[in-house]
């Protein structure tokens, strides 16, 4: 059995759960096998059965559970609002911060804060990763479209030029793709934005998107879109560590996160990916894909013919 040094860590749920689901998630969580989770709301500023002081005492909570613990900013920062829940969070005296926005590094900044560089902060190279190492990031995350040979190029050119800083990879989930003003979970129900009635709480793990002939084609989580795939990197935690990789981060889904998290623990005991792999794939919300880290289209099956790898 070969170990393979990687952390594992928990990343923030992207959607809209009721505030005593999200608690029980996060009770059953403190018992783990994981390295460190992600606390916070990233996609949308409606959605507050949580305020940044529930996130700060729940943060507390798993930090004396024995957990690191890190609280996640929004990734679109829009109004005065939203940079006050900002502000909220960056006070909290000594939790790390995500930030997912520039807004949300000069908070990190003003108090003192350590910050991961979270995967909305689009850092494609050396340079820019050395400029956010800089301004006191301890861990960034990669775009999750970056394929495993640009990942690796990047970190041995940043090995060069840049103080240390550990890297965490999105590895298991819907892919965040991208974020609008607009909401489109709304937008389906012929709903306004401003009177969206919460329709995001009908969906724990987003809303699918089918083309015409009803081929999964995207998810729609509010103003987020996603993956229809769930993106798996449990066959190739060995090439993540190869690339320099220091963690992998699973995405949290309304159904068998545990399970996940168990599957991914085993591999790195020493586990056979493959078989983990092929375990995984009852837990999965969506198509196990993983293309993008083979350098091909996004929602490429695991397995598929991969000429550039």
């Amino acid at each position: 059995m070969t170990t393979i040094n990687l952390q594992l860590t928990l990343g923030p749920v992207l959607f809209f759960w009721p505030r005593d689901t999200l608690l029980d998630f996060y009770a059953a969580a403190a018992d783990w096998p994981l390295d460190r989770i992600y606390l916070g709301e990233v996609v949308c500023s409606r959605r507050q059965q949580m305020r940044p002081q529930d996130w700060i005492s729940l943060a507390r909570d798993l930090s004396a559970a024995g957990k690191q613990v890190t609280l996640s900013c929004q990734a679109l920062l829009e109004s005065e609002s939203d940079l006050r829940r900002a502000r909220q969070l960056a006070a909290n005296g000594d939790i790390a911060l995500e930030a997912n926005d520039l807004g949300a590094i000069k908070l990190a900044r003003e108090h003192g804060l350590p910050f991961v560089a979270g995967p909305h902060l689009n850092i494609y190279n050396a340079d820019t990763l050395k400029l956010i190492r800089g301004w006191g990031a301890e861990r960034w995350v990669p775009p999750v479209e970056m394929d495993r040979a640009t990942l690796a190029e990047l970190l041995a050119r940043y090995a060069e030029i840049g103080a240390p800083i550990a890297t965490e990879v999105f590895a298991w989930g819907k892919l965040p793709l991208a974020l609008s003003a607009r909401c489109f979970t709304a937008r389906h129900y012929n709903l306004s934005k401003d009177d969206c009635q919460f329709r995001c709480l009908d969906h724990p793990d987003g809303l699918a998107m089918r083309t015409q002939d009803q081929q999964d084609f995207l998810t729609l989580n509010g103003i987020q879109t996603l993956s229809a795939g769930c993106h798996s990197l449990l066959p190739h935690l060995t090439e993540l560590a190869a690339a320099g990789a220091g963690a992998v981060r699973i995405s949290p889904q309304s159904r068998a996160t545990g399970d996940i998290v168990a599957l991914f623990r085993q591999a790195l005991d020493g586990a056979d990916p493959a078989a983990q792999h092929a375990a995984s794939s009852p837990f999965a919300d969506g198509a196990l894909v993983d293309g993008y880290w083979r350098g091909q289209a996004g929602n490429q099956a695991i397995g598929a013919s991969h000429a550039h790898s």
